[in-house]
């Protein structure tokens, strides 16, 4: 009772002016953040789902060929093609023939079956010539018409929502029953590029945590005039182009490069056996440690320079060596940002694409590599899958770091 008797100065009950007073301030703050939000929105949420959505969807052959989708609805899987499959693909062949669109239907279907786009443009041009019996005038124009490959492949893509493309991803086909089985042995190729791209990027943060220790621990323990200076050299790639960056290392460890070319002159190699660091995985480890140094030291250097150096002087006062100092009280402290670097080092390294395109030849491709290509020249729906796969990797470590170490322990500066 007595808080329904407090009112404001104007009359007001109190309790509803806080309230008024919280929805206003509520109220700003979303404004406050709304074109942040909308800028999140626009320009990273949509464009993944986008991505997610394109990976499960292809309207190819779905939009341009009802009548054999009719045709695959009615009939179950299995289902050899008779004469009214036939007449329903011969129908849909003169409508893609009058609307151009038989290229596209093709393609569809090629993503499923190789060379399927040929034999779908072959027929259309001559889709006016089909006539009953339209089985025989389909294998008049290619025998292929007759193979149970081909049938499956359509079916496959007679749903505008299909997993295939995430099918292809793993290095799964669909055989002529419509059953899922691995694709042979020397044409997998996806879950290999997947695991390399892993194990290159943990090694790649390996070598980046190696280096970045020290000269992080250099960085907190030297005198402010002397670190800063050093500091400026750590953030001097950032104002460097990466393009150029990554040129400069090409001309240092090219086979007729700065570096072989002084080991050559020092008599430490031969000039016929010059070292091979160039446009293999040895480029891409060297020129993307280098790269991603500076996001490992950073972090690093946000923990250790809050670290108390009374902590070590007293473990040494009680008797601990400095190795026992190093591994039981300022390791343990420094976890933060070792957990950080490492988490940023790899997710850039599994995302990284320019420099192993410019200095990893065929031997030092990654993944993104190949999603790139099939982005700019193949096929839009494999490339969104396997950006899906590897999103999905990624979240995937994120939460083994948030189980192990905690995101609340993550230290970025």
């Amino acid at each position: 009772m007595a808080d329904a008797l407090l009112t404001t100065a104007d009359g007001r009950p109190l309790k509803a002016a806080l309230i008024a007073a919280q929805s206003r301030a509520r109220r700003r703050a979303f404004w406050l953040v709304a074109p942040l939000l909308a800028f999140v929105v626009f320009t990273f949420i949509l464009p993944i789902g986008q991505m997610l959505q394109r990976s499960v969807y292809h309207d190819g052959l779905s939009k341009n060929a009802p009548s054999i989708v009719a045709w695959f609805t009615a009939n179950k899987a299995g289902t050899p093609p008779d004469e009214a499959a036939y007449a329903a693909l011969a129908e849909d062949f003169r409508t893609m023939k009058a609307d151009k669109t038989a290229g596209l239907a093709g393609t569809r279907v090629n993503y499923t079956l190789p060379e399927s786009r040929s034999l779908f443009t072959k027929t259309a041009r001559v889709a006016e010539t089909l006539a009953p019996p339209y089985k025989d005038a389909f294998l008049a124009i290619d025998a292929k018409w007759a193979e149970p490959a081909v049938w499956q492949a359509m079916r496959s893509a007679s749903s505008p929502y299909t997993t295939d493309f995430y099918l292809i991803a793993a290095d799964y086909e669909r055989n002529d029953q419509g059953e899922i089985q691995r694709v042979p042995e020397n044409q997998q190729i996806y879950i290999y590029l997947f695991v390399k791209t892993f194990i290159l990027s943990a090694i790649i943060t390996f070598l980046c945590l190696l280096l970045a220790f020290p000269v992080a621990h250099l960085l907190a323990t030297l005198p402010m005039a002397k670190a800063n200076l050093l500091m400026i050299l750590v953030l001097l790639p950032f104002w460097t182009s990466l393009l150029v960056r990554t040129t400069s290392w090409i001309v240092l460890l090219q086979g007729q490069g700065v570096v072989n070319g002084t080991l050559v002159g020092m008599g430490l190699i031969g000039d016929d056996s010059r070292l091979n660091m160039m446009y293999n995985q040895t480029g891409t480890i060297i020129v993307m440690t280098h790269i991603l140094l500076p996001f490992m030291i950073l972090p690093l250097y946000s923990v250790m320079k809050v670290i108390p150096p009374s902590y070590a002087r007293a473990a040494r006062s009680l008797g601990a060596t400095s190795w026992t100092t190093f591994r039981r009280i300022y390791l343990p402290q420094t976890l933060p940002g070792i957990g950080a670097g490492a988490l940023l080092v790899f997710i850039l390294a599994v995302g990284y694409y320019i420099t192993p395109a410019l200095v990893g030849g065929a031997d030092g491709q990654l993944i993104s590599n190949l999603i790139d290509f099939h982005m700019d020249k193949s096929n839009w729906s494999l490339a969104a899958a396997l950006s899906a796969m590897l999103l999905a990797g990624v979240l995937v470590l994120y939460w083994l770091y948030d189980r192990l170490i905690g995101i609340d322990n993550l230290k970025l500066g």
